[in-house]
């Protein structure tokens, strides 16, 4: 098959443009390098720097493509608190963008690539797609804006649409930049250099880590899966983590004391996510292979920025 990835230079997008050439499928990526790195991607992956508002060079890319998986946004809660319209307009213009040059092309499948922070504080744990959304922040809510977006055109035009909540996804090469870093990398480059690992809330707030090549899995699967159109998805582990667990997992994979600080005056976030997976094994014959343990382990061995 032929694949359009949008975003596909940055940590779940080259990691799912990898998989696909792997697996001997055309893959061509469009991303802008704001937050990307192209030396991530295997040489067959065919690369295009630009953004998915170009919408002659999305005719372009997109030219007997089958199948387009939609990746490209900002990703960051806290900075999307500082910068709510900057969000609106990558995350939710963007996917505006790249679904009216599907339908211009008649590319028949979009496989969107969203987030389980559209939940927000929810006392049913695990959370399944039939929950309200109650998103708290910009970009929470820039992604279920682009879900209603996604779902409405397809069924106007005619363009088959998958949503997937990808939870709190990691690995290695993830992006640490200086501000607004994800936790996991954030926290284990701490932990090897022997600095406190700062956090805000009590440290008992939960969430659900899933390892990157079990969400490239599903994927992949969504691709090509019966039955999935206008569907949305969840895609996690199925487990919920405390951050006080996480760093006591993370000491022991690097097996190394961590000192841990808790802000309690500052709020950590929702108090609980865990995702159910009942629908993505129903539909995508989805199953997370990988424990956090094994997942943390494999991120330190392969990610050249935590070796000693």
């Amino acid at each position: 098959m032929k694949f359009l990835v949008t975003g596909g230079a940055g940590f779940l997008g080259s990691a799912l443009a990898n998989r696909l050439v792997e697996d001997g499928h055309e893959v061509r990526v469009i991303d802008d390098l704001s937050a990307g790195d192209q030396t991530r991607l295997d040489s067959r992956v065919l690369f295009t720097r630009g953004d998915v508002n170009d919408r002659p060079k999305l005719w372009t890319l997109l030219q007997d493509v089958q199948c387009v998986y939609h990746l490209a946004a900002r990703v960051s809660v806290a900075e999307s608190i500082l910068y709510p319209r900057e969000y609106t307009t990558a995350n939710v213009g963007g996917t505006v963008s790249v679904m009216e040059a599907m339908r211009d092309v008649g590319v028949r499948r979009v496989v969107l690539v969203s987030s389980g922070a559209v939940y927000g504080e929810n006392n049913i744990q695990p959370l399944h797609e039939s929950l309200p959304p109650d998103p708290a922040s910009p970009y929470a809510v820039s992604k279920l804006a682009a879900e209603y977006y996604v779902r409405t055109i397809g069924k106007l035009w005619g363009i088959e649409t998958v949503a997937l909540r990808v939870f709190n996804a990691y690995g290695p090469h993830q992006s640490l930049p200086a501000a607004h870093a994800p936790v996991i990398p954030r926290f284990i480059k701490n932990a090897l250099s022997g600095a406190s690992l700062v956090t805000y809330g009590s440290g008992e707030q939960t969430r659900d880590y899933v390892y990157v090549s079990d969400a490239v899995n599903a994927m992949v699967a969504a691709a090509t899966a019966n039955g999935v159109d206008r569907q949305v998805i969840n895609v996690g582990s199925g487990i919920e983590t405390s951050v006080r667990d996480l760093i006591a997992t993370i000491s022991e994979v690097i097996q190394k004391p961590v000192e841990a600080i808790y802000n309690s005056a500052e709020r950590g976030g929702v108090s609980r996510m865990q995702a159910d997976l009942s629908r993505a094994k129903a539909l995508l014959d989805y199953e997370p292979r990988l424990t956090l343990a094994e997942g943390l382990r494999r991120t330190v061995e392969n990610d050249p920025r935590f070796k000693n």
